[in-house]
């Protein structure tokens, strides 16, 4: 089981801001897949993935990065300074 955060606009598009997710993927990039498969929703939310970043346990990653070992994945926008 992983837990898997969405923020910003991916939590107003999914509807939730946390799930616990049984999964056998093995990189990021595979979860995505399997999120989207579940609803329109994820489908919605994961559209253009090139307008998200993802963290592992709490360090930024990018989509192939394996899931092995891991506890929590995060979705969010990219973060503008100002």
């Amino acid at each position: 089981m992983i837990d898997v955060l969405y923020f910003a606009w991916v939590r107003e598009r999914i509807g939730l801001p946390k799930e616990r997710v049984e999964t056998e993927a093995a990189t990021v990039a595979d979860l995505v897949e399997e999120l989207v498969a579940r609803e329109a929703r994820y489908a919605a939310a994961f559209a253009d993935i090139s307008a998200l970043r993802v963290a592992l346990d709490q360090e930024l990653a990018e989509f192939d990065a394996p899931l092995a070992g891991v506890r929590e994945v995060a979705f969010f926008p990219p973060m503008t300074g100002g």
